[in-house]
């Protein structure tokens, strides 16, 4: 059976992909990319456009086609299988990843091609991205004497495995954490709906009564509504010591050293590459100036923003004295009495007006949105393979029927799945000639 992780012809066959596929495909699409890297850059022509960058982005388009569905499914579906697949790949793909970016030979012809005539011809967006090759490319440490090459590459190996580690470490301590409740009275204020989750998150650990854990939409709903104030504290320091040295798990998944090292690699990446610290390094890619501008920005935010922030404070102070007592509000405290406070203010309930907003209707007024805004249609679409059965798939479509792209939607939290939101890419398209590849 072919590796799935190996397949282009489609978009990926989530279902079929095993841990056991991820170090054979990674193994073989490097070592297919050393080959075409080596035969582009024994080349000996005045490049252009297709004979070089168009080549490259198709060599990084292969790469991400095998890494994307691993990395993502790292994420939302990850196992410790999975994960020692994972991380026993990461390095292989750092470790090729510097050598393309700190390889003086391609650096050369890209710069060459900066200079020539036919960059002059270029659109703004070809020229762009060779502009920010070339600067990724200083940024990487190709113009760093061999020894200081190595030290550099060296540091961003250890950085990639950190990182790593650091993510699987607040998974690992957001799944340990749970507290089953068998007297209802202390879920008081919950909503029916929160109440409901819990005790289906008991039915599915196989434990009587309700279970809260520390996936956010547990984590919130305590927060905000519970009466028992003792299980808010309880659970904000569960939520807010994960993965450190304090908490109820306080050093199994510390993270506390991993920062340490991360803050310092970062640093001596930096000085390396001639900058004063990483703060500086990571200017080099954004629209800030400097370092000065940054703060400044964020001083003159925080002087704006403080006067109201307080007044805000003092009056739910206030209210909370007044309702219950309370004399001192900690960060507990800060959501179950903003809540309350809109509400007795405004008769606003978020919890109120969820019944008004189910995922459906939300869909579809979205859609209906970018409808009359783009003139795009987004239909849902069944015929996709999946990664969980939660998991919806969408066309997009022009106003002439034509499909422009898709995507998946995974909206809901679930164990051994990383919490937030972020997008990630299945397959790309990129122009290729006078054609369009995807």
């Amino acid at each position: 059976m072919e590796n799935p992780l190996l397949v282009t012809t489609s978009l990926p066959e989530f279902s079929q992909i095993d841990p056991k596929h991820v170090e054979p495909a990674v193994d073989h699409v490097l070592q297919e990319s050393k080959s075409k890297l080596q035969h582009l850059l024994e080349q000996d022509i005045q490049h252009d456009w297709y004979s070089l960058i168009a080549p490259l982005e198709l060599l990084n388009d292969r790469i991400e086609r095998v890494w994307s569905p691993v990395s993502h499914l790292n994420a939302v579906m990850n196992s410790d299988e999975l994960r020692d697949a994972y991380n026993a790949s990461l390095p292989k793909l750092s470790e090729f990843g510097t050598e393309v970016s700190q390889n003086e030979t391609l650096y050369q012809q890209i710069a060459e091609l900066a200079e020539s005539r036919h960059f002059q011809q270029m659109n703004a967006s070809q020229q762009r991205v060779i502009n920010n090759l070339i600067r990724d490319f200083k940024l990487a440490g190709v113009a760093l004497p061999p020894e200081q090459k190595q030290d550099y590459k060296a540091i961003q190996q250890q950085l990639v495995a950190l990182r790593s580690t650091f993510s699987d470490n607040v998974l690992d301590a957001t799944n340990a954490w749970f507290k089953t409740i068998t007297d209802e009275s202390e879920l008081a204020g919950l909503p029916e709906s929160a109440i409901a989750m819990a005790k289906q998150q008991a039915l599915h650990r196989q434990q009587d009564g309700w279970l809260i854990n520390l996936e956010f939409p547990s984590y919130l709903a305590v927060m905000t509504y519970a009466d028992n104030r003792a299980l808010r504290e309880e659970m904000y320091l569960a939520y807010n010591t994960r993965a450190s040295d304090q908490g109820p798990h306080a050093g199994q998944w510390d993270n506390s050293t991993m920062i340490e090292s991360i803050l310092k690699l970062r640093h001596q990446g930096a000085q390396l590459l001639g900058f004063d610290n990483y703060a500086q390094r990571s200017l080099a890619t954004k629209m800030a100036e400097s370092t000065d501008e940054v703060l400044a920005f964020l001083n003159d935010l925080a002087q704006r923003s403080r006067p109201l922030a307080l007044k805000e404070l003092q009056e739910l102070q206030a209210y909370a004295n007044s309702l219950d007592g309370i004399e001192s509000l900690n960060a507990w405290d800060i959501a179950y009495y903003s809540e309350k406070l809109k509400h007795e203010k405004y008769q606003i309930s978020q919890e109120a007006l969820k019944p008004y907003f189910p995922i459906e209707k939300v869909l579809t007024g979205l859609f209906e949105i970018i409808n009359r805004l783009y003139g795009y249609r987004i239909q849902p679409s069944t015929q996709v393979d999946t990664w969980h059965k939660d998991v919806l798939f969408f066309d997009i479509r022009n106003s002439h029927d034509e499909l422009i792209g898709q995507f998946y939607m995974d909206l809901y939290a679930r164990a051994n799945k990383r919490g937030g939101a972020w997008m990630a890419d299945c397959v790309t398209r990129s122009r290729q000639d006078n054609g369009l590849v995807t």
